[in-house]
């Protein structure tokens, strides 16, 4: 029974992790962004924001559990009260339909610069396989980001262990090659705690309905803490192994392709693939609670509004990659902040009262 509960909470803690970590993180420009551009510092400031992670997904989770959960409708509308609730969720709704776009976008970007494929091409690949796995159930969906995540942690360990042992620099010389203009603020620990907020906001949603599907309360709550520390141990790996490669991880667009190719150019070709498998994660984590939160899953109208949506992402993804992330990036970590907060401050309520709210 033990082992069963345990296999069941790594489920969970794969699919955390394999949703946060998609297309920028997995290239290692968002790392390079929030992170790795505040020079060795940046090593502290991840451990800051995977612990917010741990913390807020777990709450996420239990409320989820509790609620039973069939979307973050109801989950947000307890956290901040039905009107505010209500802003929220249209909101936070509205931006991750921005996320999976931008997700999209970059997929034609990595088709293109890894296969020579045309990228609408390859953002047509990637639509395609998205529309098959959103019509299985939701299980298959779980399995499936799940089961991508482990390849992932073994590339990345193998890529940055390289690297990380064969700097470009000597890491005492590294903040002399960084460059601070990349970073979102000039404060280190405000722009961990920011992405921490684009993350979990990211995540919410669907932790909210993982956390409903759990069998029990104890594998909600443990599955998002194993998920907060493969996260944690991914971000530590890719920020030393960007920091391994300044100042070249300034002045390319996927930091985490040059290390791969630092070390063999076909290693460069099978991490693409890995890349665009995590692009693929990241929209289905995001598309399923968008078309769950207005249809009910697997429904006519479900099929309706995926397809709909779909050839919407298709033309928006035109925009360009990174004209969408500039947009959509901050303010969603802000709703994320007020998420967390919010769950936070439930916790502690909690903490002082002999009734339970989550």
């Amino acid at each position: 029974m033990t082992q069963g509960k345990n296999r069941a909470s790594w489920r969970i803690g794969f699919a955390y992790a394999g949703i946060i970590v998609g297309a920028g993180f997995s290239t290692g420009q968002e790392v390079l962004q929030f992170f790795a551009s505040h020079g060795l510092i940046s090593i502290l400031g991840i451990i800051i924001a995977a612990l917010i992670l741990m913390f807020a997904g777990r709450q996420a989770a239990k409320l989820g559990f509790r609620l039973n959960a069939e979307s973050h409708e109801t989950p947000l509308r307890v956290l901040f009260g039905p009107k505010l609730g209500l802003v929220v969720d249209y909101v936070l709704i509205f931006f991750l339909y921005g996320i999976a776009v931008v997700m999209i976008a970059g997929s034609g970007a990595t088709f293109n610069q890894a296969f020579g494929i045309p990228s609408q091409l390859g953002v047509l690949i990637l639509i395609g396989l998205t529309a098959i796995t959103l019509l299985l159930d939701f299980d298959k969906i779980v399995n499936i980001i799940g089961g991508i995540t482990p390849a992932l942690i073994i590339a990345v360990i193998i890529i940055t262990g390289y690297n990380i042992f064969n700097p470009s620099v000597p890491y005492s010389e590294v903040n002399n090659f960084v460059d601070s203009t990349r970073t979102p603020s000039a404060f280190w620990w405000f722009d961990a705690i920011t992405y921490a907020g684009l993350a979990l906001a990211t995540a919410f949603s669907f932790l909210s309905i993982m956390g409903s599907e759990s069998a029990r309360h104890a594998i909600a709550r443990r599955g998002t803490v194993y998920g907060g520390l493969i996260i944690m141990l991914l971000m530590l790996l890719v920020n030393v192994g960007v920091l391994s490669i300044m100042p070249e991880a300034n002045s390319v667009p996927l930091p985490a392709m040059a290390m791969a190719e630092n070390i063999a150019p076909w290693l460069g070709t099978i991490y693409s693939i890995i890349i665009i498998l995590l692009i693929f994660n990241s929209v289905i984590g995001l598309m399923y609670p968008f078309l769950s939160r207005f249809t009910e899953p697997y429904s006519g109208k479900y099929k309706i509004m995926m397809v709909i949506s779909l050839i919407a992402a298709f033309l928006i993804s035109n925009v360009g990659f990174v004209a969408l992330v500039n947009f959509v990036y901050p303010i969603l970590g802000y709703i994320g902040l007020a998420i967390a907060a919010a769950l936070t401050m439930r916790w502690i309520a909690n903490k002082n009262t002999k009734k339970k709210l989550m």
